[in-house]
């Protein structure tokens, strides 16, 4: 069944990459309709490492302890944000 919030890709992948994977899905049990949550769990992941390499190329030349600076800063902003909003929640239930 397909969900209101999905697309649908045409992909073109080498037969190699084709047989690995459904190889890979058959000896874990899983079925053909597996193959769309495997692939969408695979591009997950690629966007969060390019992400990730992204970013850290451009803190490269960040001394460790700004770095964390800035972690702890933007941590802090988040959870006082977050603080906010769950007070402003519970006075409504309220």
């Amino acid at each position: 069944m397909i969900e209101a919030n999905t697309t649908r890709w045409t992909v073109t992948v080498s037969k190699d990459t084709d047989i690995a994977v459904r190889t890979l899905l058959a000896q874990r049990g899983l079925k053909k309709g597996d193959l769309s949550k495997f692939i969408e769990d695979a591009v997950r992941w690629r966007v969060f490492d390019q992400t990730l390499a992204e970013t850290r190329a451009e803190f490269a030349d960040l001394a460790p302890e700004a770095l964390q600076d800035l972690i702890d800063e933007a941590t802090e902003a988040v959870r006082n944000e977050t603080r906010e909003t769950l007070a402003r929640a519970a006075k409504t239930a309220r």
